[in-house]
């Protein structure tokens, strides 16, 4: 072989390796479109997450340029967010969908500035109300107690629950009025927490005994709307007969569900698991309706019918099938074990008949049983 064929042979060959790795290429990044498939018979309005290095490789061209998302049949543009979970990049795409029972969704994937999405979720750390950290979506809001509300004689600890009757975000304003104990169309907070758990918060329990975490010390928030907020709230070492521990939890909300994600990992020594309770405050009064259904992991509170401030309907869910539930020690109790630095991860949240939607306890048993069965069978994502 002589120098110019040689020559000639390697150039086709660089060629040819060239074209090789760009057909690779436009093969990793030739999907079209995502098809989310309901292997379920009930409709669902959730959000869909998909991991952002996935949805980048099956569409290289959205490196570094803005993109919409389109429901291939109506045409109309499908609302999305962008989750960071407090990195400095994007690591998971949220994509809200509205899916018929057994349906298929399409959604294409095109070049262009995405519309506005409008806030459904929100949270802040709020100084000037002891520490307070609140949140909501447009169906519910929450709050925990901070630091410095720990050593005053109307301290509380557990997760407050506020109702609300508007889509609207309340916090700032209800927090700016300071007269959200009263309802002038929006929504109150009545619901009462002092030294208990309250809606769902978790906590130790050794011996018969809550070790309650008491009031959060440091807060980070992780993502902020629009379509999920999330947020971490560390506690101070406390002690569980004679353990000591720190916890940390992470807490989101989606837009349109009445429930909260919790995870809560307990740090301590040693191997031995640490028995937790999950727990909902339980009234004095007559006339509740309480759920503790360990087969399907749902414990469900509809609290005592008020005249004056209506009915809240409190829950927790897990994924715990050895989970035990009692009514114990003041509250409705969830059960469960965890390990050392392991995040246990669990649902909790509220409805509110004065909303109208949750009017009933048999409503919200429904509610809670069509989440739970979406929990158990994922919305199946695809890159097509």
């Amino acid at each position: 072989m002589n120098k110019n064929t040689r020559f000639q042979y390697l150039s086709n060959y660089k060629l040819l390796l060239i074209l090789v790795l760009l057909c690779c290429s436009m093969a990793v990044s030739a999907a079209t479109s995502i098809e989310i498939v309901n292997p379920l018979s009930q409709k669902r309005k959730e959000l869909v997450e998909i991991p952002f290095e996935q949805f980048q490789k099956g569409f290289l061209w959205t490196k570094g340029k803005t993109f919409k998302l389109i429901n291939a049949t109506t045409k109309a543009e499908v609302a999305y967010q962008l989750a960071y979970k407090g990195n400095a990049a994007p690591v998971a795409l949220l994509i809200a969908v509205d899916i018929a029972a057994k349906g298929i969704l399409k959604i294409t994937v095109v070049a262009g500035k995405p519309a506005v999405v409008k806030a459904q979720t929100f949270a802040r750390y709020v100084p000037e109300r002891y520490d307070d950290f609140a949140w909501e979506n447009d169906k519910v809001a929450f709050r925990m107690y901070g630091a410095a509300l720990e050593n005053r004689k109307d301290n509380a600890m557990g997760m407050d629950v506020w109702s609300k009757r508007t889509a609207a975000l309340v916090v700032d304003k209800w927090y700016k009025t300071e007269d959200y104990h009263a309802d002038h169309g929006e929504g109150m907070d009545y619901y009462s927490v002092g030294n208990t758990l309250g809606g769902g918060d978790i906590a130790p329990f050794i011996k018969d005994s809550i070790y309650f975490t008491n009031n959060y010390k440091t807060w980070k928030v992780l993502d902020n709307g629009p379509l999920r907020s999330t947020f971490q709230l560390t506690y101070p070492t406390r002690n569980a007969a004679n353990i000591p521990y720190t916890v940390t939890k992470i807490i989101s909300i989606d837009a349109g569900s009445q429930l909260n994600k919790v995870e809560a990992i307990f740090d301590y020594q040693g191997t031995e698991a640490l028995p937790l309770a999950i727990g909902i405050v339980k009234r004095d009064q007559p006339g509740a309706t309480v759920v503790l259904n360990e087969k399907s992991g749902i414990m469900a509170y509809w609290e005592p019918d008020s005249e004056k401030t209506g009915v809240t309907g409190l829950a927790v869910l897990v994924a715990d099938n050895s989970a035990k539930m009692d009514v114990a020690k003041g509250h409705l109790l969830t059960l469960v074990n965890t390990k050392a630095a392991q995040p246990y991860v669990y649902y909790n949240g509220a409805a509110w008949d004065r909303a109208g939607k949750i009017t009933s306890a048999q409503a919200w048993v429904n509610y809670l049983a069509d989440f739970k069965a979406a929990l158990n069978a994922p919305l199946k994502v695809s890159l097509k």
